[in-house]
């Protein structure tokens, strides 16, 4: 795991809701990082991904994709080689940051260890494949409720701490640090507004693996 020093690295985090996206004009101003909706569950892929990962990369952004994890509907498994299948993988050009999983919703019927063995699963699966393991995304309450507050991945994935208030607050499941913070519903340009703990060449290391 990468020791990061806090900076003000500014990104977001969009999907087909922001049907336009001005990436160039967002990059001048300062966002520096974007990670982009790409999967849900096994059967839905955004439309607008793979408009907006190539401006986001014409751009000159560091970028990854995301996939919202619908774990009462398939195994782990099963949603990681779809992502995979449909803009989740990675690549080791130095622009191409992890894929993120993101968690949240309901997680009635599985919670605790299953929904441990859930993440896991998708975790196993995308590591074999790519070499990497995917960030988390969750926040707090979900991570506490759903997972028992596991410690179970703080040795090999990152953290997306969800926390939409001025500072991060609690941040769950043994992890030291957040690695992003997504700290705003909307920005100047649409999309989650985030930050990530560290400076350019942290981040560039995180892409670079």
């Amino acid at each position: 795991m990468i020791g990061l020093a806090r900076a003000n690295i500014q990104g977001i985090s969009i999907s087909r809701h922001q049907s336009f996206f001005n990436f160039t004009e967002a990059h001048s101003m300062g966002l520096q990082f974007a990670y982009v909706k790409a999967t849900e569950g096994t059967t839905y892929t955004d439309p607008k991904f793979s408009a907006h990962y190539s401006s986001a990369t014409d751009a000159g952004f560091v970028r990854g994709s995301t996939h919202i994890s619908r774990p009462s509907a398939s195994a782990g498994a099963a949603q990681a080689r779809f992502f995979l299948s449909n803009g989740g993988g990675w690549n080791n050009d130095s622009m191409t940051l992890p894929g993120l999983l993101e968690l949240g919703g309901d997680c009635t019927g599985k919670a605790g260890k299953e929904m441990v063995g859930w993440i896991q699963e998708f975790g196993d699966t995308y590591q074999v494949a790519t070499g990497r393991w995917p960030v988390l995304k969750a926040d707090n309450n979900w991570w506490v409720e759903c997972t028992g507050n596991t410690r179970a991945f703080v040795s090999t994935t990152y953290l997306m701490l969800v926390h939409w208030a001025p500072s991060p607050g609690t941040i769950p499941g043994g992890w030291g640090y957040w690695t992003f913070w997504q700290y705003a519903e909307s920005g100047a340009w649409g999309g989650n507004s985030e930050v990530f703990n560290g400076d350019a060449t942290a981040l560039k290391q995180l892409a670079e693996g």
